[in-house]
């Protein structure tokens, strides 16, 4: 059996990563808005967003700019209100005013005439459409981390994308994304979370966080209220990560084994915890 090798370029649904989870995270969000709507999904992809999208809304176009991608999008995803189509985002293949939603995720950056993109996306939204687009933020994705996506061509700031978007609309709200690894402290009293989970054929959405303890507080005499927080595990899971490849690298006989599981299973234990433990 071949194995199957992701470039970083476009996400493929053999792959389990980090951008697996944001990637899902996206259209999670996204199918809020789209019930019952015809929505376009610009540089779709191979069309796993898509048909996620197609699960709520009326009908979904996808459109990518790599024509053997939509041939294998074609083959492999048959819906009665899904299709799918060779076009680019700066030259979108239907007529003004078509869509009631646009979604554009992680295409931005690929590019780098934006007005133009943006422009196309105002043309085939309905005069009350949405738009919903994800792009990395420059300061941190590439500043910070020092670091040089070789498939981007031209990254934005926050203050930048922000500018681009009120140019064009006239209301816009930003969600700032980041993944964490994470334990969760929340206020009873607060309003509710929405919490969602699923893979690339299924997404599903609750506002119950389930939680396998309670932190109380407790006193006589009044005290400031704990905010709602959040720990981040991120630390905790690389150390594990990296003392693994080390064991790794020293113990070959373990490659294949307990040794090459050890990551899964850990990660497996921090999410599935026996409420009776």
């Amino acid at each position: 059996m071949m194995q199957m090798k992701w470039t970083g370029e476009r996400l493929e649904p053999f792959v389990f990563n980090e951008a697996t989870v944001e990637h899902l995270h996206r259209y999670a969000i996204a199918r809020d808005y789209i019930k019952d709507k015809t929505v376009l999904d610009i540089a779709c992809g191979e069309g796993y967003g898509a048909v996620l999208l197609s699960q709520e809304a009326k009908f979904v176009s996808g459109v990518d700019g790599d024509n053997e991608t939509i041939l294998k999008a074609k083959g492999k995803y048959k819906t009665k209100n899904l299709e799918f189509r060779m076009g680019k985002a700066e030259d979108i293949p239907f007529k003004d005013a078509e869509f009631d939603v646009v979604t554009c995720f992680e295409t931005l950056e690929h590019a780098t005439e934006h007005q133009k993109i943006i422009s196309e996306f105002k043309r085939v939204l309905k005069p009350d459409g949405l738009l919903i687009l994800s792009t990395p933020d420059k300061k941190n994705y590439s500043d910070k981390a020092n670091y040089q996506n070789p498939y981007h061509l031209k990254e934005l700031y926050e203050e930048q994308l922000r500018e681009l978007i009120s140019r064009n609309f006239k209301h816009h709200h930003i969600l700032q994304q980041r993944l964490f690894l994470a334990s969760v402290a929340m206020s009873l009293e607060e309003s509710r979370i929405r919490i969602y989970e699923g893979d690339y054929e299924k997404i599903q959405t609750s506002f119950d966080i389930e939680p396998l303890y309670h932190i109380a507080f407790a006193s006589d005499l009044p005290f400031t209220q704990p905010d709602s927080s959040l720990f981040r595990s991120n630390f905790i899971l690389q150390t594990a990560m990296e003392a693994q490849e080390r064991s790794l690298k020293s113990t070959m006989s373990y490659q294949i084994g307990h040794n090459l599981l050890l990551p899964l299973k850990w990660i497996r234990k921090q999410f599935n915890h026996k409420r009776n433990s």
